[in-house]
């Protein structure tokens, strides 16, 4: 089973650009697909991206293609999500999870703090 923790986000002008971590626990990291979900308030959590567990498949939600880039570290056990050209509708709490990766699902109902990103205009 994997837990992780998010980290990397905060305040950032339309058009900027983050890096968001998701540092894993446990032995198995790489053996799972991860992804990133994100909650906006009053909105229900939705797909970002996702990872294979080799790193060699990627997917995105339309929203995110072309802007966002996800990769992954097996080695430091560590994901991450390179934002891009920010808009305000990417404000949300960011969290990433153990995926599912053809239905872009998460494996469980275990999600960490979340970190959240804020996108102004």
């Amino acid at each position: 089973q994997v837990h992780q923790v998010e980290s990397g986000g905060g305040l950032v002008q339309a058009g900027g650009s983050l890096r968001l971590s998701c540092a894993a626990s446990g032995r198995t990291f790489s053996s799972y697909s991860m992804g990133w979900f994100r909650q906006a308030p009053g909105k229900e959590r939705e797909f970002v991206a996702a990872i294979s567990w080799s790193g060699y498949r990627t997917t995105y939600a339309d929203a995110v293609q072309g802007r966002f880039t996800i990769s992954r570290d097996n080695a430091k056990n560590t994901m991450y999500l390179q934002m891009n050209s920010l808009k305000p509708g990417d404000t949300a709490v960011y969290y990433c999870a153990a995926v599912n990766y053809d239905r872009r699902r998460p494996l469980n109902d275990y999600w960490g703090q979340g970190t959240q990103v804020t996108v102004s205009s």
